[in-house]
Protein backbone atom coordinates (compact mmCIF):
# COMPACT_ATOMS: atom_id res chain seq x y z
CA UNK A 1 0.00 0.00 0.00
CA UNK A 2 1.44 3.36 -1.05
CA UNK A 3 -0.29 5.41 1.59
CA UNK A 4 -0.27 4.40 5.27
CA UNK A 5 -3.39 5.05 7.33
CA UNK A 6 -1.71 7.85 9.22
CA UNK A 7 -0.74 9.56 5.98
CA UNK A 8 -4.29 9.15 4.70
CA UNK A 9 -5.62 10.75 7.85
CA UNK A 10 -3.29 13.69 7.34
CA UNK A 11 -4.35 13.93 3.64
CA UNK A 12 -8.02 13.84 4.59
CA UNK A 13 -7.53 16.47 7.25
CA UNK A 14 -5.80 18.78 4.81
CA UNK A 15 -7.95 18.23 1.72
CA UNK A 16 -11.46 18.09 3.12
CA UNK A 17 -11.28 21.73 4.05
CA UNK A 18 -10.62 23.02 0.53
CA UNK A 19 -13.14 23.59 -2.26
CA UNK A 20 -11.08 22.02 -5.07
CA UNK A 21 -11.15 18.34 -5.92
CA UNK A 22 -7.98 16.47 -4.97
CA UNK A 23 -6.89 13.08 -6.25
CA UNK A 24 -3.58 11.25 -5.77
CA UNK A 25 -2.58 8.83 -8.52
CA UNK A 26 0.20 6.26 -8.36
CA UNK A 27 2.52 5.22 -11.14
CA UNK A 28 -0.05 2.67 -12.40
CA UNK A 29 -2.52 5.52 -12.92
CA UNK A 30 -4.78 4.26 -10.14
CA UNK A 31 -6.44 6.60 -7.71
CA UNK A 32 -4.92 6.08 -4.26
CA UNK A 33 -7.11 8.57 -2.45
CA UNK A 34 -9.52 11.41 -3.24
CA UNK A 35 -11.19 14.11 -1.20
CA UNK A 36 -14.92 14.48 -0.75
CA UNK A 37 -15.03 17.48 -3.10
CA UNK A 38 -13.63 15.48 -6.00
CA UNK A 39 -16.01 12.55 -5.36
CA UNK A 40 -19.00 14.90 -5.34
CA UNK A 41 -17.65 16.70 -8.41
CA UNK A 42 -17.77 13.48 -10.42
CA UNK A 43 -20.92 12.07 -8.74
CA UNK A 44 -19.29 9.19 -6.88
CA UNK A 45 -18.84 8.05 -3.32
CA UNK A 46 -15.22 8.27 -2.26
CA UNK A 47 -15.00 4.47 -1.79
CA UNK A 48 -16.12 3.92 -5.39
CA UNK A 49 -13.01 5.71 -6.70
CA UNK A 50 -10.24 4.24 -4.54
CA UNK A 51 -7.99 1.85 -6.52
CA UNK A 52 -9.90 2.65 -9.72
CA UNK A 53 -8.01 3.72 -12.85
CA UNK A 54 -7.89 7.47 -13.42
CA UNK A 55 -9.41 7.02 -16.89
CA UNK A 56 -12.70 6.41 -15.13
CA UNK A 57 -12.91 10.20 -14.76
CA UNK A 58 -11.77 10.92 -18.34
CA UNK A 59 -14.08 10.81 -21.42
CA UNK A 60 -13.50 7.74 -23.63
CA UNK A 61 -12.30 9.70 -26.63
CA UNK A 62 -9.42 11.21 -24.64
CA UNK A 63 -8.07 7.91 -23.17
CA UNK A 64 -5.35 7.26 -25.74
CA UNK A 65 -4.08 10.82 -25.72
CA UNK A 66 -4.15 10.85 -21.91
CA UNK A 67 -1.91 7.76 -21.72
CA UNK A 68 0.63 9.46 -24.00
CA UNK A 69 0.59 12.65 -21.93
CA UNK A 70 1.03 10.68 -18.68
CA UNK A 71 4.06 8.84 -20.00
CA UNK A 72 5.61 12.12 -21.11
CA UNK A 73 4.84 13.74 -17.74
CA UNK A 74 6.39 10.91 -15.78
CA UNK A 75 9.57 11.23 -17.82
CA UNK A 76 9.68 14.99 -17.27
CA UNK A 77 7.80 15.35 -14.03
CA UNK A 78 7.46 18.86 -12.71
CA UNK A 79 4.79 20.97 -11.14
CA UNK A 80 2.54 22.50 -13.79
CA UNK A 81 -0.95 23.12 -15.09
CA UNK A 82 -2.25 20.18 -17.10
CA UNK A 83 -3.48 20.62 -20.66
CA UNK A 84 -2.07 24.07 -21.30
CA UNK A 85 -3.23 25.34 -24.67
CA UNK A 86 -6.11 22.87 -24.97
CA UNK A 87 -9.43 22.21 -23.30
CA UNK A 88 -9.79 19.38 -20.71
CA UNK A 89 -12.96 17.54 -19.82
CA UNK A 90 -14.03 15.20 -17.05
CA UNK A 91 -16.85 12.64 -17.17
CA UNK A 92 -19.27 12.13 -14.30
CA UNK A 93 -20.73 8.83 -13.12
CA UNK A 94 -23.90 9.63 -15.07
CA UNK A 95 -21.86 10.06 -18.27
CA UNK A 96 -22.16 13.85 -18.52
CA UNK A 97 -19.02 15.75 -19.42
CA UNK A 98 -17.86 19.07 -18.04
CA UNK A 99 -14.82 21.28 -18.53
CA UNK A 100 -12.06 21.12 -15.90
CA UNK A 101 -8.79 22.75 -15.03
CA UNK A 102 -6.13 20.44 -13.56
CA UNK A 103 -2.97 21.32 -11.64
CA UNK A 104 -0.32 18.58 -11.27
CA UNK A 105 2.24 18.11 -8.50
CA UNK A 106 4.55 15.04 -8.65
CA UNK A 107 6.04 13.62 -5.43
CA UNK A 108 7.55 10.40 -3.99
CA UNK A 109 5.67 8.27 -1.48
CA UNK A 110 7.52 5.30 0.01
CA UNK A 111 9.88 5.43 -2.92
CA UNK A 112 7.06 5.36 -5.50
CA UNK A 113 6.31 8.15 -7.98
CA UNK A 114 2.91 9.66 -7.33
CA UNK A 115 1.07 12.65 -8.68
CA UNK A 116 -1.36 14.85 -6.85
CA UNK A 117 -3.93 16.47 -9.12
CA UNK A 118 -6.08 19.43 -8.14
CA UNK A 119 -9.27 19.47 -10.23
CA UNK A 120 -11.54 22.50 -10.63
CA UNK A 121 -14.90 22.50 -12.35
CA UNK A 122 -14.75 25.48 -14.70
CA UNK A 123 -18.25 25.07 -16.16
CA UNK A 124 -19.32 28.41 -14.70
CA UNK A 125 -16.21 30.12 -16.07
CA UNK A 126 -16.77 28.55 -19.50
CA UNK A 127 -20.41 29.61 -19.43
CA UNK A 128 -19.36 33.11 -18.51
CA UNK A 129 -16.74 33.04 -21.26
CA UNK A 130 -19.40 31.81 -23.70
CA UNK A 131 -21.77 34.55 -22.61
CA UNK A 132 -18.94 37.07 -22.79
CA UNK A 133 -18.09 35.84 -26.29
CA UNK A 134 -21.73 36.11 -27.31
CA UNK A 135 -21.86 39.61 -25.89
CA UNK A 136 -18.59 40.51 -27.64
CA UNK A 137 -19.85 38.98 -30.89
CA UNK A 138 -23.13 40.83 -30.54
CA UNK A 139 -21.30 44.03 -29.69
CA UNK A 140 -18.94 43.51 -32.62
CA UNK A 141 -21.93 42.87 -34.87
CA UNK A 142 -23.65 45.99 -33.59
CA UNK A 143 -20.47 48.02 -34.01
CA UNK A 144 -20.04 46.59 -37.50
CA UNK A 145 -23.68 47.32 -38.33
CA UNK A 146 -23.50 50.81 -36.87
CA UNK A 147 -20.24 51.41 -38.70
CA UNK A 148 -21.82 50.15 -41.90
CA UNK A 149 -24.91 52.30 -41.30
CA UNK A 150 -22.67 55.25 -40.47
CA UNK A 151 -20.64 54.71 -43.63
CA UNK A 152 -23.86 54.49 -45.61
CA UNK A 153 -25.10 57.68 -43.97
CA UNK A 154 -21.79 59.40 -44.68
CA UNK A 155 -21.95 58.17 -48.27
CA UNK A 156 -25.51 59.48 -48.60
CA UNK A 157 -24.42 62.80 -47.09
CA UNK A 158 -21.45 62.97 -49.46
CA UNK A 159 -23.77 62.18 -52.37
CA UNK A 160 -26.19 64.85 -51.21
CA UNK A 161 -23.37 67.36 -50.76
CA UNK A 162 -22.06 66.49 -54.22
CA UNK A 163 -25.57 66.79 -55.68
CA UNK A 164 -26.01 70.19 -54.03
CA UNK A 165 -22.59 71.30 -55.24
CA UNK A 166 -23.53 70.24 -58.77
CA UNK A 167 -26.84 72.09 -58.45
CA UNK A 168 -24.99 75.13 -57.11
CA UNK A 169 -22.48 74.92 -59.97
CA UNK A 170 -25.31 74.59 -62.48
CA UNK A 171 -26.99 77.61 -60.92
CA UNK A 172 -23.72 79.57 -61.06
CA UNK A 173 -23.23 78.45 -64.64
CA UNK A 174 -26.79 79.47 -65.49
CA UNK A 175 -26.27 82.88 -63.88
CA UNK A 176 -22.99 83.23 -65.72
CA UNK A 177 -24.64 82.32 -69.03
CA UNK A 178 -27.49 84.69 -68.26
CA UNK A 179 -25.01 87.52 -67.67
CA UNK A 180 -23.16 86.55 -70.83
CA UNK A 181 -26.42 86.50 -72.76
CA UNK A 182 -27.32 89.93 -71.43
CA UNK A 183 -23.88 91.19 -72.43
CA UNK A 184 -24.30 89.57 -75.84
CA UNK A 185 -27.72 91.14 -76.25
CA UNK A 186 -26.27 94.55 -75.43
CA UNK A 187 -23.41 94.02 -77.89
CA UNK A 188 -25.83 92.62 -80.46
CA UNK A 189 -28.13 95.63 -80.28
CA UNK A 190 -25.15 97.96 -80.46
CA UNK A 191 -23.76 96.07 -83.47
CA UNK A 192 -27.10 95.94 -85.25
CA UNK A 193 -27.59 99.64 -84.70
CA UNK A 194 -24.12 100.50 -85.99
CA UNK A 195 -23.74 97.90 -88.74
CA UNK A 196 -27.16 98.58 -90.24
CA UNK A 197 -27.09 102.34 -89.84
CA UNK A 198 -23.85 102.88 -91.77
CA UNK A 199 -24.70 100.93 -94.96
CA UNK A 200 -28.30 102.16 -94.90
CA UNK A 201 -27.02 105.74 -94.80
CA UNK A 202 -24.79 104.95 -97.78
CA UNK A 203 -27.70 103.38 -99.67
CA UNK A 204 -29.91 106.40 -98.93
CA UNK A 205 -27.24 108.88 -100.02
CA UNK A 206 -26.48 107.00 -103.25
CA UNK A 207 -30.20 106.65 -104.02
CA UNK A 208 -30.67 110.41 -103.66
CA UNK A 209 -27.64 111.18 -105.84
CA UNK A 210 -28.71 108.77 -108.60
CA UNK A 211 -31.86 110.82 -109.04
CA UNK A 212 -29.76 113.92 -109.74
CA UNK A 213 -27.55 112.31 -112.39
CA UNK A 214 -30.01 112.17 -115.29
CA UNK A 215 -27.77 113.32 -118.15
CA UNK A 216 -26.01 110.85 -120.39
CA UNK A 217 -22.58 112.17 -119.52
CA UNK A 218 -23.34 111.46 -115.85
CA UNK A 219 -23.80 107.72 -116.50
CA UNK A 220 -20.46 106.85 -114.89
CA UNK A 221 -21.48 108.59 -111.65
CA UNK A 222 -24.83 106.76 -111.68
CA UNK A 223 -23.07 103.40 -112.09
CA UNK A 224 -20.72 104.25 -109.25
CA UNK A 225 -23.66 104.85 -106.90
CA UNK A 226 -25.49 101.75 -108.19
CA UNK A 227 -22.37 99.73 -107.37
CA UNK A 228 -22.29 101.32 -103.90
CA UNK A 229 -25.94 100.40 -103.31
CA UNK A 230 -25.35 96.82 -104.55
CA UNK A 231 -22.31 96.47 -102.31
CA UNK A 232 -24.14 97.84 -99.24
CA UNK A 233 -27.17 95.62 -99.85
CA UNK A 234 -24.92 92.58 -100.21
CA UNK A 235 -23.13 93.55 -97.00
CA UNK A 236 -26.46 93.85 -95.16
CA UNK A 237 -27.52 90.48 -96.59
CA UNK A 238 -24.32 88.87 -95.28
CA UNK A 239 -24.91 90.37 -91.81
CA UNK A 240 -28.45 89.01 -91.76
CA UNK A 241 -27.17 85.59 -92.82
CA UNK A 242 -24.64 85.68 -89.98
CA UNK A 243 -27.26 86.60 -87.40
CA UNK A 244 -29.57 83.86 -88.67
CA UNK A 245 -26.70 81.36 -88.46
CA UNK A 246 -26.04 82.35 -84.84
CA UNK A 247 -29.70 81.81 -83.97
CA UNK A 248 -29.81 78.39 -85.67
CA UNK A 249 -26.57 77.28 -83.99
CA UNK A 250 -27.82 78.44 -80.58
CA UNK A 251 -31.14 76.59 -80.89
CA UNK A 252 -29.70 73.51 -82.59
CA UNK A 253 -31.93 74.03 -85.62
CA UNK A 254 -29.17 73.70 -88.20
CA UNK A 255 -30.04 71.15 -90.86
CA UNK A 256 -26.98 70.23 -92.87
CA UNK A 257 -27.37 68.91 -96.40
CA UNK A 258 -24.48 66.80 -97.62
CA UNK A 259 -24.19 66.59 -101.41
CA UNK A 260 -21.49 65.93 -103.97
CA UNK A 261 -20.39 68.99 -105.95
CA UNK A 262 -17.35 70.39 -107.77
CA UNK A 263 -15.13 72.48 -105.49
CA UNK A 264 -14.61 74.93 -108.36
CA UNK A 265 -18.35 75.73 -108.37
CA UNK A 266 -18.26 77.13 -104.83
CA UNK A 267 -14.93 78.93 -105.26
CA UNK A 268 -16.13 80.53 -108.52
CA UNK A 269 -19.25 81.82 -106.78
CA UNK A 270 -17.27 83.19 -103.82
CA UNK A 271 -14.69 84.91 -106.04
CA UNK A 272 -17.35 86.35 -108.35
CA UNK A 273 -19.22 87.97 -105.46
CA UNK A 274 -15.99 89.12 -103.80
CA UNK A 275 -14.83 90.94 -106.95
CA UNK A 276 -17.48 93.58 -106.32
CA UNK A 277 -15.86 94.33 -102.94
CA UNK A 278 -12.26 94.66 -104.14
CA UNK A 279 -10.44 97.87 -103.34
CA UNK A 280 -8.37 99.75 -105.85
CA UNK A 281 -5.60 97.50 -107.17
CA UNK A 282 -6.61 94.43 -105.14
CA UNK A 283 -6.62 91.07 -106.94
CA UNK A 284 -7.71 87.53 -106.02
CA UNK A 285 -5.38 84.77 -107.22
CA UNK A 286 -7.55 81.81 -108.20
CA UNK A 287 -6.32 78.32 -107.18
CA UNK A 288 -4.92 76.05 -109.87
CA UNK A 289 -5.85 72.44 -110.67
CA UNK A 290 -9.24 72.29 -108.93
CA UNK A 291 -11.52 71.64 -111.92
CA UNK A 292 -11.64 67.88 -111.33
CA UNK A 293 -12.03 67.99 -107.54
CA UNK A 294 -15.39 66.69 -106.34
CA UNK A 295 -16.25 66.77 -102.62
CA UNK A 296 -19.10 65.60 -100.40
CA UNK A 297 -19.96 68.37 -98.00
CA UNK A 298 -22.61 70.96 -97.19
CA UNK A 299 -22.30 73.33 -100.16
CA UNK A 300 -23.97 76.30 -98.45
CA UNK A 301 -21.74 76.00 -95.38
CA UNK A 302 -18.58 75.85 -97.47
CA UNK A 303 -19.70 78.91 -99.45
CA UNK A 304 -20.53 80.79 -96.23
CA UNK A 305 -17.12 79.99 -94.67
CA UNK A 306 -15.08 80.85 -97.77
CA UNK A 307 -17.12 84.03 -98.33
CA UNK A 308 -16.38 85.12 -94.78
CA UNK A 309 -12.64 84.47 -95.11
CA UNK A 310 -12.26 86.09 -98.55
CA UNK A 311 -14.36 89.11 -97.57
CA UNK A 312 -12.28 89.55 -94.39
CA UNK A 313 -9.08 89.36 -96.47
CA UNK A 314 -10.40 92.14 -98.71
CA UNK A 315 -11.73 94.25 -95.83
CA UNK A 316 -8.55 94.13 -93.72
CA UNK A 317 -6.04 94.51 -96.58
CA UNK A 318 -4.96 97.80 -98.18
CA UNK A 319 -5.19 98.70 -101.86
CA UNK A 320 -2.74 97.18 -104.36
CA UNK A 321 -2.47 93.84 -102.51
CA UNK A 322 -3.13 90.21 -103.39
CA UNK A 323 -5.46 87.63 -101.86
CA UNK A 324 -4.36 84.06 -102.58
CA UNK A 325 -6.60 80.98 -102.56
CA UNK A 326 -4.72 77.69 -102.36
CA UNK A 327 -6.17 74.14 -102.40
CA UNK A 328 -4.11 71.24 -101.00
CA UNK A 329 -5.16 67.57 -100.70
CA UNK A 330 -4.19 65.97 -97.35
CA UNK A 331 -4.96 62.26 -97.10
CA UNK A 332 -8.73 61.86 -96.72
CA UNK A 333 -9.12 65.61 -96.20
CA UNK A 334 -8.72 68.71 -98.31
CA UNK A 335 -7.22 72.02 -97.14
CA UNK A 336 -8.25 75.42 -98.51
CA UNK A 337 -6.04 78.37 -97.57
CA UNK A 338 -6.90 82.07 -97.86
CA UNK A 339 -3.87 84.39 -97.51
CA UNK A 340 -3.76 88.18 -97.49
CA UNK A 341 -1.27 91.02 -97.02
CA UNK A 342 -3.43 92.91 -94.57
CA UNK A 343 -3.20 94.36 -91.07
CA UNK A 344 -2.81 90.97 -89.37
CA UNK A 345 -3.94 90.06 -85.86
CA UNK A 346 -2.01 91.26 -82.78
CA UNK A 347 -0.35 88.27 -81.09
CA UNK A 348 -1.91 88.99 -77.68
CA UNK A 349 -5.41 88.88 -79.21
CA UNK A 350 -5.06 85.81 -81.41
CA UNK A 351 -6.42 83.40 -78.77
CA UNK A 352 -9.75 85.30 -78.80
CA UNK A 353 -10.19 85.49 -82.57
CA UNK A 354 -12.89 82.78 -82.75
CA UNK A 355 -14.83 84.15 -79.76
CA UNK A 356 -18.23 85.51 -80.72
CA UNK A 357 -18.40 89.32 -81.09
CA UNK A 358 -14.66 89.66 -80.53
CA UNK A 359 -12.85 92.17 -82.71
CA UNK A 360 -9.14 92.92 -82.58
CA UNK A 361 -8.10 96.43 -81.58
CA UNK A 362 -6.56 97.19 -84.98
CA UNK A 363 -9.83 96.19 -86.73
CA UNK A 364 -12.27 98.38 -84.83
CA UNK A 365 -12.26 101.13 -87.47
CA UNK A 366 -13.52 98.67 -90.10
CA UNK A 367 -17.12 97.57 -90.32
CA UNK A 368 -17.78 94.12 -88.85
CA UNK A 369 -19.85 92.15 -86.35
CA UNK A 370 -17.23 89.86 -84.88
CA UNK A 371 -19.38 86.77 -85.42
CA UNK A 372 -18.26 85.53 -88.85
CA UNK A 373 -15.25 83.49 -87.70
CA UNK A 374 -17.20 82.08 -84.74
CA UNK A 375 -19.95 80.88 -87.07
CA UNK A 376 -17.45 79.42 -89.54
CA UNK A 377 -15.66 77.47 -86.81
CA UNK A 378 -18.94 76.14 -85.34
CA UNK A 379 -20.24 74.91 -88.71
CA UNK A 380 -16.93 73.28 -89.65
CA UNK A 381 -16.57 71.47 -86.33
CA UNK A 382 -20.16 70.24 -86.55
CA UNK A 383 -19.29 68.67 -89.92
CA UNK A 384 -15.98 67.12 -88.84
CA UNK A 385 -13.83 69.95 -90.18
CA UNK A 386 -11.48 72.49 -88.62
CA UNK A 387 -10.16 76.00 -89.08
CA UNK A 388 -6.75 77.35 -88.09
CA UNK A 389 -4.72 80.46 -88.84
CA UNK A 390 -1.31 82.08 -88.80
CA UNK A 391 -0.99 85.84 -88.55
CA UNK A 392 1.58 88.56 -88.05
CA UNK A 393 0.58 92.12 -87.35
CA UNK A 394 1.10 94.52 -90.29
CA UNK A 395 2.13 91.62 -92.57
CA UNK A 396 -1.01 89.59 -93.10
CA UNK A 397 -2.91 86.43 -92.21
CA UNK A 398 -3.47 82.95 -93.59
CA UNK A 399 -6.61 81.07 -92.64
CA UNK A 400 -6.83 77.36 -93.45
CA UNK A 401 -9.94 75.21 -93.38
CA UNK A 402 -9.68 71.43 -93.41
CA UNK A 403 -12.70 69.38 -94.44
CA UNK A 404 -13.20 65.69 -95.28
CA UNK A 405 -13.43 64.58 -98.92
CA UNK A 406 -16.58 62.61 -98.16
CA UNK A 407 -19.16 62.03 -95.41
Amino acid sequence: MDFRDKEKDVFNLLTETISEGIVIVNSQQKMVTVNETLAQLFGYEKEELIDQPLRLLIPQKYHQAHTHHVDHFMDHSEKRIMGQGRELFGVRKNGSQFPVEVGLKPFLANGQQCVMAMVIDISLRKEQERQMKELNDELEYMVHKRTKDLKQTIKQLETEIERRKEAENRMKESLKKERELNDLKTKFLSLVSHEFKTPLSGILTSSNLIGKYVKEEQQEKREKHIKTITSKVKYLNNILDDFLSVERLETGKVNYKITQFPLSKVINEVVYNANMLLKEGQIINYPEGIDDIEINFDEKVLELVLTNLVNNAIKYSPEETSIDILVLPKGKNIIIKISDEGIGIPKKEQKFIFKRYFRAENALLNQGTGIGLNIAKSHLENLGGDITFESEEDKGSTFAIEIPWAH
